[in-house]
């Protein structure tokens, strides 16, 4: 029930996600373009959700928000879980030195504070190695890149213990008894064996991103306008809660189902 509760979660943000172009010609708005005499606009039927601070459509930015946030989570999830899924198997099969180096090197990781060193590393210059600010897509790639850094180190600690129960098992050590190489037993015999706990883990990631992909956009160092996530919306929300407090709900919400999805999605898997 929690597995599907959460899935639905998701496929309804993601469905709004894919769908924004289309909502965008049915409704005729563009959802960048400022509309100074349609400022703070409630609820209607030209404007479902009414319009921001510049008269901007909150449903249009919204969908537009949910394609950058799922975006940045769904591609922190997928580089953090490979990267430390292959740490975790290297350092359980290796062991000796091997496994106590990448051991150490993310508890180095894991004793640093997340949020500071996040917000550093957000606002170096990047237009030195070619991502300059503002393009959406340089954005969403730096963000990836900042958040995987230490999105791995969790992963790859979990997948560490689980491959290390699981090379421990007759099984295991009867295959590398008959010659089985390293590829076929970790590929046959480990990963498929540690391939739940690692989905846990991955959607639990998705969250994790999503919330920090919003704290950096609230904070100015994410998704730099026009374009939307949910983040920088909350941020142009910020001194609008009494005067206009859908421009700040609305994103709010967005950001709160997609984190109880994926808690959801993850305890399901759990179960």
């Amino acid at each position: 029930m929690r597995l599907r509760l959460g899935l639905l979660l998701l496929g309804l943000l993601a469905a709004a996600g894919l769908s924004a172009p289309l909502a965008a010609g049915w409704l005729g708005l563009d959802p960048f373009a400022p509309d100074l005499f349609n400022r703070f606009a409630p609820a209607s039927a030209q404007n479902p959700l009414g319009t921001d601070d510049l008269g901007r459509d909150v449903l249009l930015r919204l969908m537009q928000g949910a394609r950058v946030s799922l975006a940045v989570g769904v591609a922190t999830a997928l580089a953090a879980t490979l990267l430390g899924t292959a740490i975790g198997l290297l350092a359980a099969w290796r062991g000796g030195v091997v496994d106590a180096v990448l051991m150490r090197l993310a508890d180095g990781l894991l004793a640093l504070p997340a949020l500071p060193v996040l917000v550093v590393l957000a606002a170096a210059d990047t237009g030195r190695i070619g991502l300059p600010r503002g393009e959406p897509a340089s954005d969403i790639f730096r963000i990836v890149a900042i958040l995987s850094v230490f999105g791995w180190v969790g992963v790859a600690r979990l997948a560490r213990a689980a491959a290390l129960s699981v090379l421990a098992r007759d099984y295991v050590r009867a295959a590398r008894a008959l010659g089985a190489g390293e590829a076929r037993v970790l590929a046959r015999h480990v990963l498929p064996n540690i391939a739940g706990p690692i989905a846990i883990a991955a959607a639990l990631t998705v969250a994790g991103a999503i919330l920090a992909e919003s704290t950096l956009s609230f904070l100015g160092l994410g998704i730099a306008p026009p374009a939307a996530s949910w983040g920088n919306m909350l941020a142009n929300a910020q001194d609008l809660v009494f005067s206009a407090p859908w421009v700040a709900v609305w994103p709010g919400l967005a950001i709160l189902m997609a984190v109880a999805g994926c808690t959801l999605v993850a305890d399901g898997l759990r179960r």
